[in-house]
């Protein structure tokens, strides 16, 4: 689970499941500017505006466009891959904000619709916004792992092993998905880096004809959008990164710090749960419904609910539930319901979750972005060590990594995030976020030196637009209709529970 997305996009813990672990008219858009700032580097086409692509499922409204860029930097002139791009709101606006939904490798054709209908009405009136699919991802030029599903079974197997043959059926899936990841994608996987899709971004900011691009990201948008700050600080303009990616250590390491904020977050839900026992009859206090809870993933375990859902398929749901706590009434009703004999909710639940195999893009990013460990007696003693501090998820986020152990692709060398030429940036950050732990929101704020940090209470993943927290919500917008950074830091107080 290293990195998530806008939750409204509704990253699928499916990704996780593979491994048991979520009237038509002509758009006249801008035309082509000079040519991004590179040697040797071909000028972009103009972009052309019509119908997004069939299976993108962008919402009404939505135009796109398509921009060839190069699949290796080093050779610009070389082999040239596609990248989708969607756009809403008026061409001829003053400025334009580029959005990245997170992911890594999450699609954005239809992130532009949902940003711009959600701004407020004087912020839409100055900025059109586009989107993307990055390199790797859905109408963009895609990779694939082949066809994964075959692999996945369910009940899928415990996620905590309790003994050697589980962990090495898991190990044995992990490996495979490696292997056909690399049979079906091998000429794009070394080119499918954060790196890389930061310079595409530097291309459509010329096909775009600005002169600084306005951004917007969430989640590892963030580490992308710093990323392109960090090559390109002439041209970043208005910047903002919410829930915030560490950027100081490795994917691998990142998740090790997501383990106990997904805990602890947990542990608010139960809280929660416990004030609305009569609702739920989960319990009246975090420590009852924590021991429900177990009771219910132990008798999942041995009697899966329709034969298909044990208890990693409801820690799959459990996870997802954690970005939002929108998300909160719906779990505990539907293990409510479960306690009481009647499991379609659960099952409806636990289906959807299962239904969408591995994400390819998501795990070629994560796995070249830079080394992971490939002795797995390191992976295994980390994650031991982390389980008692993290019970519920120490092994789920092993598993849903475990892939990268045996990738085949070359690693790359990540960009160094932050120079004293990257421009202010304002950071978005809610305080008890478990995806990512608002210590990489400070982190990240030390190494953009001029940023300012804004925290709100609460836990919800993604604040602007998207968490009803008006005061974070003001920030962003003054932001990006000013340009003027808060004067000093600032916190917000968190959006009351649902």
């Amino acid at each position: 689970m290293p990195s998530a997305n806008l939750p409204f996009v509704r990253r699928s813990t499916a990704v996780a499941a593979a491994f048991g672990l979520a009237a038509l008219a002509a758009f006249a858009g801008p035309q082509v500017a000079d040519a991004a700032p590179a040697a040797k580097v071909t000028e972009p086409a103009a972009l052309h505006w019509s119908t997004c692509p069939a299976g993108s499922d962008a919402p009404r409204g939505t135009y796109c466009s398509t921009l060839k860029v190069p699949l290796d930097y080093a050779k610009p002139d070389g082999r040239q891959i596609k990248l989708t791009l969607s756009i809403v709101g008026d061409a001829n606006a003053p400025r334009t904000l580029v959005v990245n939904p997170g992911g890594p490798g999450e699609s954005g054709i239809g992130t532009a619709q949902l940003v711009w209908s959600s701004l407020p009405q004087d912020v839409g009136a100055k900025y059109n916004v586009v989107s993307f699919d990055p390199r790797g991802v859905g109408a963009s030029t895609p990779v694939s792992c082949g066809d994964t599903k075959k692999l996945i079974k369910h009940p899928a197997v415990p996620y905590t092993p309790s003994t050697d043959a589980q962990e090495q059926a898991r190990l044995s899936v992990a490996r495979k998905v490696a292997e056909q990841c690399d049979a079906n994608g091998k000429g794009l996987l070394p080119y499918i880096t954060t790196e890389n899709a930061a310079r595409d971004m530097d291309r459509i900011r010329t096909a775009l004809h600005r002169d600084k691009l306005d951004y917007l990201g969430y989640s590892y948008g963030t580490r992308l959008g710093a990323t392109y700050a960090t090559l390109f600080p002439s041209h970043t303009g208005r910047m903002i990164l919410d829930s915030v990616v560490d950027p100081t250590v490795t994917t691998y390491a990142s998740q090790y710090e997501q383990d106990p904020a997904l805990q602890h977050r947990t542990g608010q839900f139960f809280a929660w749960a416990a004030k609305k026992d009569a609702t739920f009859h989960l319990g009246a206090s975090a420590a009852k419904v924590s021991a429900a809870w177990d009771a219910v993933r132990k008798k999942l375990d041995a009697h899966p609910a329709g034969g298909r859902a044990g208890s990693a398929e409801l820690d799959d749901l459990l996870a997802s539930s954690m970005y939002t706590d929108l998300l909160w009434a719906d779990v505990a009703r539907a293990v409510s319901d479960y306690r009481r004999g009647d499991a379609s909710a659960l099952l409806g639940d636990t289906d959807q979750l299962a239904f969408g195999g591995v994400d390819p893009a998501q795990l070629a990013y994560n796995c070249v972005d830079d080394a992971w460990p490939r002795d797995w007696a390191t992976w295994h003693k980390d994650t031991t060590a982390a389980a008692p501090k993290a019970p519920l998820y120490a092994w789920l986020n092993t598993w849903y990594s475990a892939p990268c152990a045996f990738w085949k692709a070359p690693t790359a060398r990540p960009v160094k995030i932050g120079s004293a030429h990257v421009p202010p940036v304002l950071l978005l950050q809610a305080k008890d976020d478990p995806a990512t732990p608002v210590e990489g929101a400070r982190r990240m704020h030390q190494v953009l030196a001029g940023s300012r940090l804004v925290v709100a209470g609460g836990g919800n993943h993604g604040q602007y637009l998207f968490a009803g927290n008006t005061c974070m919500d003001r920030h962003g917008s003054r932001y990006l209709l000013t340009g003027q950074l808060p004067a000093d830091d600032a916190t917000c107080p968190a959006t009351p529970a649902p």
